[in-house]
């Protein structure tokens, strides 16, 4: 996905889920992906463990998903990508708080000490595929369950490392507790903690028709066609407007609503719409942010929308259900306007989680 921020405002990026070799989704091929283990960009520098816990539950966040979103022409965002990740407590999510959510973004100039300065070759590498529970240039290790940063081995076999309790428990309880000290027990790094692994890829967005503004008159003009109308009368306008307050509210999320769904129609499955610089598609009237809500970057640049998050993934996470289901209507994300500089380390980002109104529970896109 492209970065640059001299695209037009309207441009938008569809991201789609795909079926792929398990290789492409490493860090050397700077993936964009849903599920499985973050593969993380820098190798130093990652979110320490109390940042990747449910700011409402506390426990260990489930990495969601990664979008490879490098800048032309700066160098220093030559590769770079943003994380997402997010609680598998149901009830975290409660309306429109967007505290079980975390986002983080890292970037590096062409030349670094992790990657080559040309382009991966789009093929397996001859090595096979990495142990991916330590990272080998920096001696990182990391979590089994989960693929975030985990210092606290087990204490029986010291081969298997975890980001805390929490995990290691999981883990014992799931496979650990027969396979510990095994020689496969330090190889495999599934978990039933992660949410299936796809390959997101994109595509642009066709331009809408201008139907609207076709289809749209001026009244005026209309009522001048259509010959003179009878005026009102005093009374059936204030019953009008009365009505037209107590509905007004209703009437507008209906539409913005309904706008929601008339623009992803065309592409049904899409799950992340890519746009830095333009604006999300919002699912509801109501818990829309201003500009004062949008906190800015700690180098004091504002941020800017750059991609969002569909309610079309959570079908494909298996975990949409009627009764138990984590759920958002859309997820947007903002990031630093500038950019800025900070080096190999990952940086907090804001996001802002909608929920669908009560009325449009059941009538979700699928």
């Amino acid at each position: 996905m492209s970065g640059d921020p001299s695209r037009s405002s309207v441009e938008v990026d569809l991201g789609f889920l795909e079926e792929a070799e398990p290789w492409r989704l490493l860090s050397p091929q700077f993936p964009s992906k849903v599920g499985g283990k973050p593969a993380w960009l820098s190798q130093t520098g990652l979110p320490p463990v109390p940042a990747l816990e449910c700011e409402i539950c506390r426990l260990p966040l489930a990495f969601l998903l990664q979008v490879y979103a490098p800048i032309s022409g700066q160098d220093r965002s030559f590769h770079r990508t943003l994380f997402l990740f997010c609680c598998k407590t149901r009830e975290c999510y409660t309306c429109n708080d967007s505290r079980c959510l975390k986002v983080f973004s890292c970037q590096l100039p062409r030349r670094n000490e992790f990657y080559p300065y040309d382009p991966p070759e789009d093929e397996p590498s001859s090595d096979g595929e990495p142990d991916q529970s330590v990272l080998s240039v920096s001696g990182i290790k990391l979590c089994w369950v989960c693929g975030c940063p985990g210092n606290k081995a087990c204490s029986r076999c010291h081969a298997v490392t975890y980001c805390g309790k929490h995990h290691q428990t999981l883990h014992w309880k799931h496979t650990h507790k027969t396979e510990c000290g095994a020689q496969e027990a330090s190889t495999v790094t599934t978990s039933t903690f992660l949410f299936p692994e796809s390959e997101l890829i994109t595509e642009p967005e066709e331009e809408e028709e201008k139907e609207e503004e076709e289809e749209k008159e001026d009244p005026q003009e209309a009522e001048e066609e259509n010959g003179s109308e009878e005026c009102p009368s005093f009374a059936d306008t204030m019953a009008e407007t009365d009505l037209e307050a107590m509905a007004t509210h209703e009437t507008e999320d209906n539409e913005v609503f309904q706008r929601f769904k008339k623009r992803i129609a065309p592409e049904p499955h899409q799950v992340v719409r890519y746009s830095r610089g333009g604006s999300p598609l919002w699912v509801s009237f109501q818990h829309i942010p201003c500009d004062q809500d949008i906190p800015a970057c700690t180098c004091g640049a504002e941020r800017t929308f750059e991609f969002q998050v569909m309610p079309q993934l959570l079908n494909s996470l298996c975990v949409d259900s009627t009764a138990a289901s984590i759920d958002w209507g859309t997820l947007a994300v903002y990031t630093c306007s500038a950019s800025c500089n900070h080096g190999d380390q990952y940086r907090p980002e804001f996001i802002w989680k909608q929920d669908f109104g009560s009325d449009r529970m059941q009538m979700k896109p699928t």
